[in-house]
């Protein structure tokens, strides 16, 4: 292209091209590059002219070539599909007519910072610096799926449209490799944001960040890898962010958040390995929580937070905080939506053992029995009712003792009152209400007063359920410690 054939504006692009010069087409600091269309020739660039200034532009001696322009409207496509430039490009503050066509182009850094795109497809590219999209807005998807940028992406406060069709995501991340931060805070998204595979070597920060699908995915990182942080703080979500086999190395921070999707689930992190996952100081979630089969080191979860149904099948977590009382613990597992779920039960026992608080660990552990109880059919359930009133399911083994004592009192009283007749005067021993009461409630022991003695009357009646009452419980005594014993 001869320089002659351009436009004043593109001469002076065309100039400053080859010592790396800025050329600033603005008119104030306040300009809208959304009213770039209304912009006259004296800001006007053809995209033609930017790719041969990047495929093939002048350059001098000693100084360092780059594109930096603000303030233009760009025309046409700019066609950099398989293309290699070894020059930075900055193009902010500027308005795209056209999709930019990056697939699978090589850049050094690419800077399009402010502007105002239809869309933006970069598919495959690789980047050796830093992509910046700060404050950007798209009118259409952003495709960069398979991207390879060596430093950091930076989608701070950009905003994200997808089709009104919903035929595809506002923003493609799926299996980008990012070899700093994601930083995207204060991120806009009307439409779903693809993450599948993608591996950040950084953290990715979506603190602030309004996602807006509802009844759909909004974020949808399935298999993501974050060897950092994954921070959510005070992010405001309408649809349900999926992180199935996801891993984040650092803390998955849910702080402040306001995750909604009624009806269906709001957050479904299943099978993932998460170093932390705070969930705290927001407002209840609405929409279920899926965590089954995850593996995280530390969960910090105020029950508070909790939404009617979650599903903790085969998650495991070694520490539990802030550290409540089991009570306000408990309705987290009479919401499972699988219904009784043992596991569970076991882990906040375990939970509370660790950090040596042993009665709330038996609370747990007693409110699973009663929920396994809910389970049995209606024998199963009596035996279980029984259980629970007189030993506590092996938890309360004194309240055995506080039976027997009650019962030993009722039979000394009666009997002592009204001895039974001995079977054989002249060889029974001396009659002692006390004796002949242990000797019908304990089932193994006797003092040789049950079958020296006769009671008549309701007296029998008496005698048959002490001795019924005693088996029983033995028998729970035995269950329950057996329970106990094998536990630990």
């Amino acid at each position: 292209m001869e320089i002659n054939e351009l436009t004043p504006a593109e001469r002076r692009v065309w100039r400053a091209f080859a010592t790396g010069e800025a050329v600033d087409f603005a008119a104030g600091g306040d300009e809208d590059p959304a009213e770039g269309v209304r912009w006259g020739p004296e800001r006007t660039l053809r995209a033609t002219v930017l790719r041969a200034l990047l495929l093939n532009g002048p350059e001098e001696p000693g100084e360092i070539a780059a594109l930096k322009v603000d303030g233009a409207r760009i025309t046409g496509v700019l066609d950099l599909r398989y293309g290699t430039t070894d020059h930075a490009v900055r193009l902010s503050h500027c308005h795209f007519e056209e999709v930019p066509q990056l697939y699978g182009a090589r850049l050094r850094q690419l800077n399009l910072s402010d502007s105002v795109l239809p869309g933006l497809s970069a598919a495959t590219v690789r980047v050796e610096g830093v992509l910046r999209l700060t404050d950007c807005r798209f009118r259409g998807p952003v495709r960069l799926g398979g991207a390879h940028i060596a430093g950091a992406l930076f989608l701070d406060r950009a905003r994200f449209s997808a089709p009104e069709d919903g035929s595809e995501g506002a923003l493609h991340l799926n299996h980008v490799s990012v070899g700093d931060d994601l930083w995207a805070p204060g991120l806009r998204a009307d439409g779903e944001i693809r993450l599948n595979g993608a591996e950040i070597a950084g953290s990715v920060r979506l603190n602030d960040a309004r996602l807006n699908r509802p009844g759909g995915a909004v974020l949808d990182g399935e298999t993501l890898a974050v060897q950092g942080d994954l921070l959510m703080r005070r992010a405001h979500s309408d649809g349900w962010i999926g992180l199935r086999g996801a891993r984040v190395a650092g803390r998955f921070d849910l702080s402040y958040a306001r995750l909604a999707n009624p009806g269906d689930t709001a957050l479904r992190a299943s099978s993932c390995g998460i170093g932390e996952l705070w969930l705290r100081k927001g407002p209840p979630m609405e929409g279920a929580l899926n965590l089954r089969r995850a593996q995280i080191e530390v969960l910090f979860l105020e029950p508070e937070i909790l939404p009617a149904e979650v599903f903790l099948g085969d998650l495991v977590y070694t520490s539990l905080t802030p550290h409540v009382p089991a009570e306000r613990r408990l309705p987290m597992l009479d919401r499972d939506g699988d219904g009784y779920v043992p596991h569970a039960y076991e882990q906040l026992s375990a939970a509370y053992r660790r950090v040596g608080d042993d009665h709330a660990a038996r609370l747990v552990l007693l409110a699973r029995q009663r929920r396994l109880r809910s389970t049995r059919a209606w024998y199963g359930r009596a035996w279980g009712y029984m259980q629970d009133a007189t030993v506590g399911y092996g938890f309360h083994p004194l309240r055995a003792a506080g039976w027997l004592l009650s019962l030993l009192a009722v039979g000394s009283l009666a009997y002592a009152l009204h001895h039974p007749h001995p079977l054989k005067a002249s060889e029974a021993p001396h009659f002692n209400p006390v004796f002949y009461t242990l000797d019908l409630l304990l089932p193994v022991i006797s003092f040789g007063q049950e079958d020296a003695f006769a009671p008549s009357g309701w007296y029998q009646y008496l005698a048959y359920a002490l001795i019924i009452t005693g088996w029983i419980l033995a028998t729970t005594v035995v269950t329950g410690v057996t329970r106990t014993v094998s536990r630990q």
